[in-house]
């Protein structure tokens, strides 16, 4: 079928596509906090968002700190499920498509930053019932420092998860694999 081949090439375009804007949008951000923000410095210096400069040597919420190593062969088996998990769901429809191209340059651009520095740059600071000047009702919370890459992957993950769950509905639609 030639449109079939085309809507392929089309796809893995836009896999790729994605996949290149996470890891530029990423990748500048990062070298923006690196070049502008002293390590640990925080701008604005209070508020609910701010933009602070945090060398996560761990996973998601510092989880594995300095196991370098055992991140980086976890990044690289990632990035190969994500392929293989590619090669199966992009015929299927233009959600799979964005949700992988988001997980894979997300993970992508994380791997650059731990290749080269051993450690990754977080800068996205969301803090939950922030201190007022005035009053200190409660203790601050803050969410744990996370970065394009980081958000790439979550939102990603949600696609696919949505994705998936779709394609188990449709198929549960159609019991027997009966098609109408």
């Amino acid at each position: 079928m030639p449109g079939a081949n085309r809507h392929g090439r089309g796809r893995i375009g836009l896999f790729l596509i994605i996949a290149a804007f996470v890891v530029a949008a990423d990748q500048t951000s990062k070298l923006w906090i690196r070049t502008h923000l002293a390590l640990g410095e925080s701008l604005p210096e209070a508020g609910l968002l701010r933009l602070t400069h945090v060398q996560n040597t761990g996973s998601a919420f510092g989880l594995f700190a300095n196991q370098a190593f055992l991140l980086t062969v976890v990044a690289i088996v990632g990035l190969i499920v994500v392929l293989l998990f590619y090669r199966y769901l992009s015929e299927h429809g233009i959600l799979g498509t964005l949700a992988l191209g988001l997980v894979f340059g997300g993970a992508a651009g994380n791997l650059i930053d731990r290749l080269r520095f051993g450690y990754v740059t977080d800068f996205i600071d969301v803090r939950l019932w922030p201190e007022f000047y005035w009053v200190r009702l409660w203790p601050e919370y803050h969410w744990p420092t996370f970065n394009v890459a980081d958000s790439a992957i979550t939102v990603g993950a949600i696609a696919l998860a949505c994705f998936v769950f779709w394609a188990v509905k449709k198929e549960d639609d159609h019991p027997f694999g009966v098609r109408s």
